[in-house]
């Protein structure tokens, strides 16, 4: 059995101090279970410049870390006999493409694993439109794909949680808000994360901070761009109230590292189970892989609503194990699951940093003291 040496919490405190007091971010949280038990539940700093301090419970933004929640919703719905990962998408939602195009052969399957040829559209440079699900779907029907479905990987950074959740929508009758919180968050306890907030919860979320250029080791022009204006729409309340389910997700480190506790033990924790294990085997099974897809301009290995580790930019330690899945979001947090040594962690911030290098290496700094200290 997997264990945190005694005393190597004290070190691992020590970094995730150093990352606050050298200004990598306003505030934390860091989280990691082992074996299905909580071992590390840190906090620390400000919910951003002028804010109060973060605790454990501090909800933050948690950018492209809401695509695992999302796919989770959906991989239920396989698991009750209501789709399978090889069906058309059009069998689930006819309006969704014209019989005998390419886009009407996209599957389940190419939407879960980045090949269904709709990674990049107008909408995505259109977050007046984010809140209006209807318009969302509606452009999607009208998308044409890019590349033959199943051909091509690359990164669907937003459309993603919207063929998703549509998806979801067509086949259980309910909004993938509901069937996450239904399926995924209430089982698990995970009481501080939705996708998106309801109109009954404070807009409490933490606030994110891009770092300038003086900031940065890279220049702006690599990467993710301008981090100011990407990260300014989703410091808004009408983005905090929006379902966008690949990228709107609030919550918590402590709540994210449950989720992965779970499924790195198969589907189940603590006696609750959310997936059956063969499911858990499926959607965690590399399905496509790319070493730069003009999205994420870096080496990728795609699972159902997954990335796997192994690649040497994987963000879940710096020679992160092939087994290894989770997901990363936007310079600012990450969650993964290695199921060979029962360890689930989840680091989240309010500091946006260069999504392929400067993130990547702050997680990955924390990524290598977990491990270090395992036995």
């Amino acid at each position: 059995m997997t264990r945190i040496r005694e005393g190597d919490r004290d070190r691992i405190a020590a970094l995730f101090d150093r990352h606050l007091e050298a200004g990598l971010h306003h505030g934390a949280q860091l989280a990691v279970y082992v074996d299905e038990e909580r071992v590390v539940d840190l906090a620390g700093g400000t919910t951003g410049p002028d804010g109060d301090g973060t605790t454990s419970t501090t909800r933050h933004l948690l950018f492209s870390c809401t695509k695992p929640y999302a796919a989770a919703a959906l991989h239920a719905l396989v698991d009750d006999g209501d789709l399978a990962y090889d069906d058309r998408v059009v069998d689930h939602w006819p309006e969704f493409a014209d019989d005998g195009t390419d886009k009407a052969e996209i599957t389940v399957r190419h939407v879960l694993s980045h090949t269904a040829g709709l990674s990049t559209g107008e909408i995505d440079d259109r977050p007046d439109r984010w809140t209006d699900w209807t318009a969302v779907v509606d452009h999607l029907e009208a998308m044409e794909p890019i590349s033959p479905p199943g051909e091509r990987p690359a990164y669907h950074a937003l459309t993603f949680g919207w063929l998703v959740g549509e998806l979801v929508r067509r086949v259980s009758g309910s909004r993938i808000e509901d069937v996450a919180a239904e399926r995924v968050f209430d089982p698990l306890d995970m009481t501080d994360t939705g996708i998106g907030l309801r109109e009954h919860e404070p807009d409490d979320v933490a606030a994110l901070v891009a770092f300038d250029e003086f900031d940065r080791c890279r220049d702006p022009g690599e990467g993710l761009g301008d981090h100011t204006q990407v990260a300014a729409p989703f410091n808004t309340e009408a983005i905090h109230r929006a379902v966008i389910p690949a990228a709107n997700g609030i919550g918590t480190a402590r709540d994210m590292a449950r989720f992965y506790a779970c499924l790195a033990n198969g589907g189940e924790v603590e006696g609750t189970r959310i997936l059956s294990e063969e499911t858990v085997d499926a959607m965690t099974t590399v399905q496509a892989e790319t070493e730069s897809d003009g999205t994420l301009s870096r080496e990728a290995r795609f699972a159902l609503g997954f990335w796997k580790g192994g690649t040497t930019v994987a963000p879940y330690g710096t020679l992160s194990p092939e087994r290894a899945f989770g997901h990363a979001g936007l310079g600012s947090s990450v969650g993964w699951a290695d199921p060979e040594t029962g360890v689930a962690f989840s680091y989240v911030t309010n500091g946006v940093r260069d999504g392929s290098y400067e993130h990547v290496a702050r997680v990955n700094a924390l990524a290598d003291a977990v491990r270090l200290t395992l036995r």
